[in-house]
């Protein structure tokens, strides 16, 4: 059975239908068991697909952050800080773990140093980090040549989508959910300050500019939902970016959802512009969302027809879902043929992007 939401919280019971709403143009003022998602290899076997997101600061951290500026006699952007991540030939950089935060049974947020309280991180919205860690088979390895020599055979290695809002000093935030097959999760999981962690990069993923498309439709499975977040952070905390959104978001179980208090905060505050669907695999007997896999009938209710201009359909999860979808990428660099239930309801491939 599909059930979608109609209305949130803090908005009467919206009365015109679900396609209506996603057809219309932004407002002036102003979502199988794949979803059980399992770390999938790149590459070589021992390249771990880990699950590692970095959050944007919330409008009120930002603020914080200005004032405490102004206090100090700096203007903002007076002062240009030092982006730690430059990309090229820097090479890897090994940050220092500040704490741990338990954010269900199964995710945690790992704070990680800068290497100067005053840097950047200088990720853009929705690029990416690679990281790895030396596994238990190079105890005995010594010295930086051997190391090298070494690391496509004995470094458990992770390309995740990476976020951090670029103005943040002196740390980034990740979420990691833990996956019983997932080396890199796994190690992140164990993690305890003051360890180290390698990182290099950013990798760009999608370039995105305010304004860039008039309606965006987020299509996530799992700890998919994080480069999706981050869109949304971009947004909305941007006065003049007048982007329509719409979410569908696919778990197994509600405590799986992350960042539900952030897209619930986005539902009453841009009620015109802004609308998340859940579905849930396992449901309990209290939920009142979608349940059961996302689906061709919700994506043909939700989304906008394939012949509305200038919209784009992101997707991002586990393989299953891709599949089912939008068709598999081909590699980091393809996206690949567009198949799945996107091209069953008639979209082409320039307006579809995998993550």
């Amino acid at each position: 059975m599909i059930a979608t939401r109609f209305a949130f919280r803090a908005v009467p019971q919206l009365q015109h239908s679900v396609r209506h709403y996603a057809t219309e143009g932004s407002s002036p003022g102003g979502m199988n068991k794949w979803v059980k998602y399992v770390g999938g290899a790149f590459g070589a076997s021992l390249v771990a697909f880990g699950v590692l997101r970095a959050l944007a600061p919330r409008p009120d951290e930002e603020e914080v952050i200005r004032r405490l500026e102004m206090l100090s006699g700096k203007k903002a952007g007076s002062n240009p800080a030092n982006k730690t991540f430059k990309g090229g030939d820097q090479g890897w950089l090994d940050l220092k773990l500040e704490s741990v935060e338990e954010l269900s049974h199964n995710t945690k947020k790992l704070r990680f140093a800068l290497p100067d309280k005053d840097d950047v991180s200088g990720l853009e919205v929705a690029s990416a980090l690679l990281t790895k860690f030396k596994g238990p088979e190079m105890e005995k390895v010594r010295g930086p040549t051997k190391r090298l020599n070494s690391e496509a055979h004995h470094l458990k290695a992770c390309d995740q989508t990476i976020h951090s809002n670029k103005q943040r000093r002196g740390h980034i935030d990740l979420v990691v959910k833990k996956y019983p097959t997932g080396p890199m999760s796994s190690y992140l999981h164990n993690m305890e300050p003051p360890q180290r962690l390698d990182f290099k990069g950013p990798i760009p993923k999608y370039p995105w500019s305010p304004n860039k498309h008039d309606h965006i439709c987020l299509i996530a499975g799992g700890t998919g939902i994080t480069p999706m977040y981050q869109l949304c952070r971009a947004i909305f905390n941007n006065p003049s970016d007048k982007t329509k959104v719409t979410l569908v978001f696919g778990n197994v179980s509600e405590e799986d959802i992350l960042l539900k208090r952030e897209f619930e905060d986005l539902e009453n505050t841009y009620p015109q512009r802004f609308r998340a669907f859940y579905m849930l695999d396992k449901p309990s007997e209290n939920w009142i969302g979608g349940t059961g896999y996302i689906n061709f009938d919700l994506l043909k209710k939700v989304l906008p027809e394939p012949k509305v201009e200038n919209i784009k359909i992101f997707v991002c999860g586990p393989p299953g879902m891709y599949k089912s979808i939008s068709g598999p990428k081909k590699s980091p660099q393809d996206q690949g043929d567009l198949g799945g239930f996107l091209k069953e309801l008639g979209y082409q491939k320039d307006q579809v992007y995998k993550f």
